[in-house]
């Protein structure tokens, strides 16, 4: 899992232009559910990457500060966002003090943990009252064209490629649900960037990630003739207090 999840130093500055964002109404529900706002709060955001989440956290006024465990994801943070504190950790090893955060924020991230070991350090960060938010985006399986992509990313990878990506820590109560459909439009080539820059294909290496590609381009060409593409997406928002 190590080696996966440091794949993306190679590729950082790929992510940071093609990943999608996410929309202003997760941060809405994130201030919901965590039962305050988000302009003031003492924030972690944990898995950080390329500042992604991080950025939006501080444009919300949070006092957020990036904790990431990659050469080049860290470095790119930096370059982008100056003004954001970085440091080096990962969700089992928290280089943080004790009680001193109000949240963590895991934005497509909690799965490179182990719950063994972030689980405790989620519970010595947090002040009490404070709350760990997790999400993910994931892709509109209800928008056909979509749903033919992931059937057959599914076959490619193999079936176990996803299994258990979801899963939520146990031990921290019961978490609250919430999602939010969102879309974006993009040019094609950035949409097939955008799945180039996953893990899957990352590990997969440049000869097999582009001949796939060809082949995805190939396919959806036909059903965007004008060169844009609706990535369609449901961010999922789960949230406990502790």
């Amino acid at each position: 899992m190590t080696t996966r999840a440091r794949s993306f130093d190679a590729a950082a500055a790929s992510y940071a232009a093609h990943r999608p964002g996410y929309p202003p109404a997760l941060l809405d529900a994130v201030e919901e559910l965590a039962g305050r706002p988000l302009a003031g709060a003492r924030v972690a955001d944990v898995g950080a990457g390329t500042g992604i989440a991080t950025a939006l956290l501080h444009e919300r006024g949070a006092e957020v500060l990036a904790v990431e465990p990659g050469d080049g994801m860290a470095a790119q943070l930096r370059r982008a966002h100056p003004g954001i504190p970085v440091v080096r950790g990962d969700g089992d090893r928290l280089p943080l003090a004790t009680g001193a955060f109000d949240l963590l924020t895991y934005a497509q991230a909690w799965h490179w943990t182990d719950p063994a070991r972030s689980v405790p350090e989620v519970r010595r960060v947090l002040r009490p009252g404070g709350a760990l938010c997790i999400w993910w985006n994931d892709a509109d399986l209800t928008v056909p064209w979509i749903a033919g992509q992931e059937a057959r990313l599914a076959e490619f990878f193999g079936a176990a490629e996803g299994s258990g990506f979801r899963t939520l820590p146990r031990g921290l109560g019961g978490f609250t649900t919430r999602s939010v459909s969102w879309s974006r439009r993009i040019p094609l080539d950035a949409h097939l960037a955008n799945l180039a820059s996953h893990s899957a294909f990352l590990m997969l290496g440049e000869a097999g990630t582009r001949e796939y590609v060809a082949a995805e381009r190939e396919r959806l060409a036909p059903l965007f003739p004008d060169g844009t593409v609706e990535e369609r997406y449901v961010a999922g928002l789960h949230v406990t207090r502790v």
